[in-house]
């Protein structure tokens, strides 16, 4: 086992998006993650085509590094069977909504009574101490709800979302960091605890990093929403051969593209003078810019950019930036391509220690470690409350 997280047991009871990609991160970290799947198999297995009937293209990175258990939790000796693992995990994550951990009595409180010093993370669409605690949500309904629709509102007159499920993976990398906060604060005081974290609260903390903009003040100074980001000239721009994402930032950058492209009228232009003129401006300077990047190649432009320190990027497909990652083999289903950690580590490097599991792959296993017998398995399984291969 390797990883700054090697000994840290992590029990997933997360389906779909959101907490598996929270799990997949802590596994990729070095944790032992253990993830507690439903008999019928998690939604994610069946998100679009893949090499296997369990084993879709996104669920065999978001799977990765996870050992699997498939326990049918309304049976009692299954919900017995997870709290077995629960006594034995560092931390227990699970996007069930209050309703259901209550009548599967896999509360915190259910939990704590086993594992007092478990750090339990809850995650779901919205606080359980609201009167919406219950509601179920999904990414698109968080996307809407959180402010994210109306920017392009007020961009583009009609509200709209991202085409990427964004509020869960928002959420998933915000579970992480709670937990691991948790983790530390264990470390120093043997303490553990209960942890919420609300979709709607995560993205709408993202989404007003920037966009709380003048309306943060009391009184507000203005309306929310950052100008700059608004902008509908703030986009990928056509060149003489194709595509370029190029964001002109200072006041030298703006002279050098607007010399090169034969706009010498603009370089003194007050537009251009300070941060902040430059930002209130930005619709109208990014307009000037689309005449400008016309003149030349997309090759040419970003080796203009790097000359003069100009932010650019070409917009690459994703079909490209798939085939530009590292392959793995999966023992089951042959080559697939590795999504890469967000982060390096020189010390502790992530990795990918196991492959996506089918189904209830480790089930035996796991309860072997948990001290069950063979025997105590073989009868769970026969009762309908594991779904495992001897």
């Amino acid at each position: 086992m390797t990883g700054a997280l090697a000994d840290v047991r992590v029990l997933d009871l997360t389906s779909v998006v959101m907490g598996p990609l929270a799990t997949q991160i802590l596994g990729d970290l070095g944790a032992d993650v253990i993830s507690v799947e439903d008999i019928g198999g998690d939604t994610n297995r069946f998100m679009g085509p893949g090499p296997h009937p369990q084993l879709s293209g996104i669920s065999l990175n978001l799977l990765r590094n996870k050992r699997n258990i498939s326990l049918d939790l309304k049976h009692p000796d299954g919900r017995e069977a997870c709290l077995r693992l629960a006594e034995r995990a560092d931390i227990v994550i699970t996007n069930l909504r209050p309703g259901p951990l209550g009548r599967l009595r896999l509360a915190y409180d259910d939990v704590r009574a086993r594992n007092p010093q478990i750090i339990y993370c809850q995650a779901q669409g919205w606080p359980t101490d609201g009167e919406h605690g219950n509601r179920p949500a999904y990414d698109d309904v968080i996307q809407s709800a959180s402010g994210m629709a109306d920017t392009f509102a007020q961009r583009d007159g009609v509200p709209a979302i991202v085409p990427s499920i964004v509020a869960d993976k928002v959420g998933g990398l915000t579970i992480v960091y709670a937990v691991l906060a948790a983790l530390h604060h264990r470390d120093r005081t043997g303490e553990g605890q209960r942890v919420e974290v609300p979709m709607i609260e995560a993205m709408q903390a993202f989404m007003l990093a920037e966009h709380g903009s003048a309306a943060i003040t009391e009184p507000a100074m203005g309306p929310a929403g950052y100008t700059r980001v608004l902008s509908p000239n703030r986009k990928p721009q056509r060149t003489a051969d194709g595509w370029i994402h190029l964001l002109p930032y200072s006041k030298a950058n703006y002279v050098a593209l607007f010399t090169a492209g034969g706009k010498p009228e603009l370089i003194d232009d007050p537009r251009l003078e300070g941060r902040f003129a430059r930002a209130q401006a930005a619709d109208s300077l990014y307009g000037e810019v689309v005449h400008v990047l016309l003149q030349r190649t997309t090759s040419e432009w970003l080796e203009f950019c790097d000359e003069h320190d100009i932010p650019a990027g070409p917009v690459s497909s994703l079909d490209d930036i798939v085939a530009q990652l590292p392959l793995a083999e999966h023992p089951l289903t042959g080559p697939y391509r590795v999504v890469p950690s967000g982060a390096r580590f020189d010390a502790t490097p992530t990795s990918v220690r196991r492959h996506a599991p089918l189904i209830g792959e480790h089930g035996d296993e796991v309860l072997l470690e948990a001290g069950y017998s063979p025997a105590e398995v073989a009868a769970l399984r026969e009762a309908g409350a594991l779904r495992s291969k001897p």
